[in-house]
């Protein structure tokens, strides 16, 4: 019985630790200059929590999507904030 307990502690702290990959953001949506002000600074607050901000450049559309889908989750966005950071780093990397 202890074993089992065990294992199920062990494979729930496994489970939380992985996250679920959002799949919140598929391409831009938002374009206003007020939802991308407000991506700079979802982007800016929580990101930088545990590492230096990423130069938008960094990555294409693409990667953005496969690194904020990884990422999000740990940052505890939702889906719209998701998508404003999204949104914000492709118009940056865009100028």
């Amino acid at each position: 019985m202890k074993k089992l307990v065990l294992s199920m502690v062990l494979g729930s702290a496994f489970m939380v630790s992985c996250g679920p990959k959002s799949t919140a953001v598929t391409g831009p949506k938002f374009t206003s200059s007020e939802h991308l002000a407000q991506g700079k600074t979802v982007f800016e607050n929580s990101c930088n929590r545990c590492h230096k901000l990423p130069d938008p450049a960094k990555h294409d559309d693409q990667g953005w999507i496969k690194t904020l889908s990884r990422m999000a989750p740990k940052a505890k966005l939702s889906d719209e904030q998701h998508q404003m950071v999204y949104d914000y780093l492709i118009s940056a990397n865009k100028k």
